[in-house]
């Protein structure tokens, strides 16, 4: 039997709110995108979000109030979306609702996804799925990365080992190999250091395909700094997020130089950054895999792809278009997938990748 759900994904980008409508063959193992849109967040809550990964006054009633915002523009979403494929609300079994994370901090036991899944549930009169994190870091896991699962329940190879790359605001691995439980970590920063930069001094939300990193040249001894922090060095399972890796992160590496490197140059410093540290996870972790298959925003830049393309020269680098699945949604798809599995009272998570004593059913209902 094949279950409708629909998945909401709001990243560390922060660039926008992915909603996925999808379908689940279980029998088959198929997964299937049938249609999805993104919704640009407004200015004024991307900064009530970004300020909330900080400690600052009357944090509580903002994220209160940032909660309600964010609830109220993915129902608006999701009506949209079932609106224009004629669906009502009853044809949906659930959402699957990440909401926005403004803390993650999984060496004191938790992580905080703020997005009123009860508005969520009461605007959409939907179940809704939500709180994914908690059990997981409960059994003593990271509580991250969580959509390896999805990877390798939908895109495993029987035959050779395989490795997918989602590059976000951070970057994750999943790397499947046959007969053997799936691996996976946050290898550092996706975009989110470059979005932050190019915002600071371009005030543009993102890189275009990298074509502001193009017009600067890599600063070697910045770049060998910058992988000389320790998360690059620890072996998973690891997570991590705004927390660690942020502008004042940034700021500190770059306050021996001065104003000397050209923000240009920066840029595509930072982009190296992502670039050499994916690479060099993979070759740590993943040298067996003959393909490195990339999905979310990261795989929309292409001197990214183009750098991981030349530190990779035993590897195959594609999108995982290539395997039949659209590399923008499949974040969105996860949580929907995530969604199917509480319904279902089947574990969400996998040990291998987040360090939990053993497999749980993750998330938490809202009844519409």
């Amino acid at each position: 039997m094949c279950a409708l759900y629909v998945g909401i994904m709001s990243g560390t980008s922060l660039d926008g709110i992915d909603i996925a409508l999808s379908r689940f063959n279980p029998d088959q193992q198929q997964a299937e995108c049938l249609d999805a849109i993104c919704l640009v967040i407004p200015n004024e809550l991307k900064q009530q979000l970004l300020s909330l990964c900080a400690s600052a006054d009357d944090e509580l009633v903002r994220a209160g109030q940032a909660g309600n915002h964010w609830a109220t523009l993915a129902a608006a979403g999701v009506n949209q979306l079932l609106q224009r494929n004629q669906l009502n609300a009853a044809a949906i079994r659930a959402i699957g609702s990440h909401g926005q994370t403004v803390r993650h901090h999984p060496e004191l036991g938790f992580s905080l996804q703020i997005g009123a899944p009860a508005l969520l549930a009461e605007l959409t009169n939907i179940n809704v799925i939500s709180d994914f994190r908690s059990r997981d870091l409960a059994a003593g896991g990271e509580g991250a990365p969580l959509v390896p699962a999805f990877h390798a329940w939908l895109l495993s190879d029987p035959q050779r080992t395989r490795t997918l790359i989602n590059i976000g605001g951070f970057a994750n691995l999943t790397i499947m190999r046959p007969g053997k439980p799936p691996a996976g970590f946050d290898s550092g920063p996706g975009n989110a250091l470059m979005d932050a930069w190019i915002q600071q001094h371009q005030g543009l939300a993102y890189d275009d395909a990298g074509q502001w990193a193009r017009q600067g040249s890599v600063v070697p001894e910045l770049l060998q700094q910058l992988l000389a922090d320790p998360y690059f060095a620890r072996r998973g399972p690891k997570s991590t997020g705004r927390e660690y890796f942020n502008p004042r992160w940034l700021d500190q590496q770059l306050s021996r130089y001065g104003s000397s490197i050209p923000a240009a140059d920066v840029q595509a410093t930072l982009l190296a950054l992502t670039a050499h540290s994916i690479a060099d996870s993979v070759r740590l972790t993943a040298s067996d895999s003959a393909a490195v298959y990339l999905c979310g925003g990261g795989a929309r830049n292409t001197l990214l792809l183009e750098q991981l393309d030349q530190l990779l020269p035993e590897q195959q680098v594609a999108t995982t278009q290539a395997l039949g699945a659209d590399p923008d949604w499949m974040e969105a798809m996860a949580f929907a997938w995530l969604a199917w599995r509480f319904d279902e009272r089947l574990a969400g998570n996998l040990p291998s990748v987040t360090g939990a004593r053993g497999e749980r059913v993750l998330g938490a209902l809202y009844p519409a």
